[in-house]
């Protein structure tokens, strides 16, 4: 028998994707947009445990999964945090599934030797219905998924006011290619000042500029979720006592390298909530101005030095 049922947003559960480079704050963005949801949350962590050093932003529970990581042990783990009673679970990473130890490609070459004479593509056939198992447990999941996934990172050279500069990029997700067109949510994490930028989105919540993730970022998913429109949340009071140190310590600067530091402490603190994005553009702007004024000053004094 066909049941026809009325569409409602509220019977979906979100499925959310953190690609980004080391040290881009997937764990970081993960637990704090799960803060933001609400509700028990669980940790899937293939990282070694690196999931713990962040206790303090949010209360949660960790699984451990060790190698070898094959798609069965991920739905194993999976399917005990449904059976837990978990509201959210963080898989911390799906990269592990696809290229770390005892995960798909290593079972593809396994398999390939064993029974293929060493044909690839023949053992693909094994293990591509193993996988999509996986993905399938995420996507069916009662629970909200929020995964997160190694990039390759890439550097580039870029130049900030006639000064050259080297910034870490990240670029495709370490998995099997195409995995982001089963998430409803993809947000790419750019290394410097942990900023998302958008790539897919069912929600129409993140268009505009990139943005660090906050807690907000979640409490705005949850009030999506729930069937509610999406609004621009109120922008918190900036710590004033920050602005102040941030305004002199540019007007003190001296050198390129302080202007570095000073710049990626803004960052730091916007991501923090401690100040506003108007009020972070505002002290980049100073920062560009105050760049500006050294770079000619050490054009006219050769001894000048960054």
């Amino acid at each position: 028998m066909v049941m026809i049922r009325k569409a409602r947003r509220s019977a979906t559960k979100m499925r959310l994707l953190l690609p980004g480079p080391s040290g881009s704050g997937k764990t970081f963005g993960a637990l704090k947009i799960a803060k933001g949801i609400g509700g028990r949350t669980v940790v899937i962590d293939t990282e070694q445990g690196s999931s713990d050093m962040y206790d303090d932003l949010h209360e949660f529970d960790v699984v451990d999964l060790s190698p070898p990581f094959t798609p069965e042990r991920y739905i194993e783990c999976i399917t005990a945090c449904e059976q837990a009673g978990y509201d959210i679970i963080i898989v911390d990473s799906i990269t592990h599934e696809w290229n770390g130890k005892g995960g798909c490609l290593e079972l593809v070459d396994e398999i390939a030797r064993a029974k293929f004479k060493g044909n690839t593509w023949s053992a693909y056939s094994e293990i591509t219905p193993r996988h999509r198992a996986f993905i399938d447990a995420m996507l069916r999941s009662k629970c909200h998924i929020i995964a997160t996934a190694r990039a390759k990172t890439e550097t580039a050279q870029v130049d900030e006011g006639g000064r050259k500069r080297v910034v870490k990029l990240g670029m495709a997700a370490e998995t099997r290619q195409g995995v982001e067109f089963e998430f409803d949510i993809v947000l790419d994490l750019v290394h410097d000042g942990h900023f998302a930028t958008v790539s897919k989105d069912r929600t129409g919540l993140f268009a505009g500029d990139p943005k660090p993730i906050t807690e907000d970022t979640g409490r705005r998913l949850a009030e999506w979720l729930a069937g509610g429109h999406a609004v621009e949340p109120p922008q918190p009071s900036d710590d004033l006592e920050v602005v102040e140190k941030a305004t002199a310590a540019i007007a003190d600067a001296t050198t390129l390298a302080r202007l570095d530091t000073i710049t990626a402490g803004i960052a730091e603190r916007l991501t923090q909530g401690r100040i506003t994005q108007p009020t972070a553009e505002r002290l980049g702007r100073l920062a560009s101005e105050r760049r500006t004024t050294i770079a000619i000053q050490m054009e006219k004094t050769p001894a000048f030095t960054a």
